[in-house]
């Protein structure tokens, strides 16, 4: 009765998780189902303000992407502008307020489809995916340059790799502000901000640099991928601020001096770092959704016939780890490490650069996934050896290990001592085998880890339907692989991989030695199909690691058990003698 009891019990929980999963799903990794386009009611923004954000970030609502369209024609058509083209970024600056308003990633495009423009990155103020990069000056006793001001600039200017651009303004009383914009071919703009003082008494100014963003199109933000304020000050980034500590506290003031700060998403970031000058960096709340990451320099004295500058350092791009690594060689303290890495960077880092290094000479990121997937899997081999030789000798002697029990079981420190002495004169280490198990974990959650980061792998086709392996498998088997003109809910849109993730896991946990406990059984039968479900939602590339991974670990298995087959008749022998036991009690009873 306590078996069928328990057994009833899994199956119900197991039940309960299953289909609870479609809601877990839809608030962590929701669809991208384009809803019925909807009147822009007050009730409809609200439902909009609700949906939940996309592990890639971008606008979530149908309604709202129309609607930037049609701004983005309004304000890039409207009012001066000064192009800007160079191979990482392209797009154009507002001169109406010195705006760095309009930013495209040259290097990424939005959709998988051969036809899908670069991703748009920043949006002018006012449109739904607003953010954009402003820099000025706040001043005591001059007038300093305004959001309304209209810039002067050269005519024919253009920002390219080649030729900076420096806007003007003279406030008509001895001062002149000037803004020099150079940009390389990655994503990083520098910034020069320098005002002369031709007056006849000296200004005090602070120069400072802000970056403006929504969150509506914030990257989904979970345990172990940050998305949000990001900064390194004094030497120590951080990852601990999220939009919601900002919107509740309205304004917080990150202690120490700022080495860089702004606001990052899984894949695009855009940052400003200070360079030859100390600055603060403080996050703000402006309401609606809008939130600003501030860049101040201290105040200075600029006196008659003098000239002050200040530069800065703004990145607007995709967290490439290449790109961020050289930034960081190039002065940006830590900067290498705006990527979420964890605590396991260190292994992580290394497998990372395998990983792309794999992708370089193969050509295609699943196969790399896979040969990556085979050298770690290699390398830990050794120990998975030392592992089961150690649970082969535990299991050899385990009929004396019985009999000290036994024979001492009123005498619990005397069999403890004969317990070791046992393991002395065998030569068996209890935790011979554990150990090997704690020391895969760091390297296979850094492989899971470099799998979710891993920018490269965006957009990265594989074969046949698997046209982004950074995206859940777009085939399902319910509706016949897209034949039958509906969507599964989450929990039942499995596709291939997912069931291919399954019958591996299944042949894997075939092939390890009987449970004693039936309970324990019945729940090691159904884990590969419940594995299944909570796996299908996940990017198709991580499928394939541990898709492979199973299979390497099933023909491990067997060169093991036939290494040591003692282990395997041992523990089935003693799941029999138990099973046999429990039947004699439940007969008497």
């Amino acid at each position: 009765m306590d078996n069928q009891r328990n057994i009833i019990l899994a199956v119900v929980l197991t039940a309960l998780v299953l289909f609870g999963w479609e809601a877990g799903v839809g608030y962590f990794y929701p669809h991208a189902n384009k809803p019925p386009v909807v009147e822009q009611t007050q009730a409809a923004d609200q439902a909009a303000a609700k949906i939940k954000p996309t592990r890639e970030g971008g606008l979530r609502d149908a309604a709202e992407v129309a609607l930037e369209k049609q701004d983005l024609k309004t304000a890039l058509t409207t009012g001066g502008r000064v192009p800007v083209a160079a191979p990482g970024l392209s797009g154009s600056i507002n001169l109406t307020g010195a705006l760095i308003d309009d930013l495209v990633l040259n290097r990424h495009k939005e959709t998988v489809k051969k036809d899908s423009g670069p991703v748009r990155f920043y949006s002018p103020t006012g449109t739904p995916a607003q953010q954009f990069a402003q820099f000025g000056w706040v001043g005591e006793g001059a007038d300093t340059p305004r959001a309304g001001t209209v810039w002067s600039a050269p005519a024919g200017s253009k920002l390219t790799p080649s030729s900076p651009v420096t806007l003007t303004w003279d406030n008509g009383k001895g001062q002149t502000y000037a803004i020099t914009f150079k940009i390389d071919d990655d994503y990083m703009i520098t910034v020069d901000q320098s005002v002369a003082n031709k007056g006849s008494a000296p200004v005090t100014v602070q120069p400072f640099g802000l970056v403006n963003r929504t969150d509506q199109t914030a990257s989904l933000d979970t345990w172990n991928v940050h998305s949000g304020p990001i900064g390194a000050f004094d030497g120590s980034v951080t990852f601990g601020t999220n939009y919601s500590d900002v919107a509740d506290a309205r304004t917080i003031k990150e202690s120490g001096n700022a080495d860089w700060i702004g606001f990052t998403d899984v894949y695009w970031m855009s940052t400003l770092a200070p360079v030859g000058a100390r600055a603060q960096g403080t996050f703000r709340s402006l309401g609606d959704n809008i939130f600003r990451a501030d860049l101040v320099y201290d105040q200075e004295i600029v006196q008659p016939g003098k000239t002050l500058t200040r530069e800065t350092k703004l990145f607007a791009g995709a967290k490439e780890h290449t790109v961020l690594d050289a930034y960081e060689q190039q002065g940006i303290a830590n900067f290498g490490l705006a990527i979420d890495w964890g605590w396991f960077r260190w292994f992580e880092k290394p497998i990372f650069w395998l990983l792309t290094s794999l992708f370089k000479y193969t050509g295609n990121f699943g196969v790399a996934i896979i040969l990556l997937t085979v050298i770690v899997r290699g390398i830990m081999f050794p120990i998975a050896q030392r592992q089961f030789a150690s649970m082969a000798a535990m299991r050899a002697i385990q009929p004396k290990m019985k009999a000290i029990q036994d024979r001492y079981k009123d005498d619990k420190q005397k069999q403890q001592q004969e317990v070791m002495e046992l393991y002395k004169k065998e030569g068996v280490n209890p935790l011979a085998g554990c150990l090997p198990m704690f020391l895969q974990i760091p390297v296979f959650f850094a492989l899971y880890k470099t799998l979710m980061l891993a920018i490269e792998m965006r957009h990265q086709p594989f074969v046949l339907w698997i046209k982004d392996l950074s995206a859940p498998d777009p085939l399902h088997i319910l509706n016949l692989f897209g034949l039958l003109p509906f969507d599964p809910p989450g929990f039942l849109a499995i596709g291939l991989l997912a069931l291919l993730l399954g019958v591996t896991m299944f042949f894997q946990f075939k092939l390890n030695p009987a449970q004693m406990d039936p309970t324990q059984q019945q729940i090691f039968s159904i884990m590969p199909w419940f594995m299944m479900f909570i796996m299908a939602p996940f990017a198709s590339g991580l499928l394939v690691y541990w898709i492979t991974s199973n299979l390497l670990t099933i023909a491990q298995q067997k060169y093991l058990y036939s290494r040591h087959p003692q282990l395997k008749v041992q523990a089935e022998k003693e799941a029999q003698d138990k099973q046999r036991a429990r039947e004699r009690e439940n007969s008497k009873a």
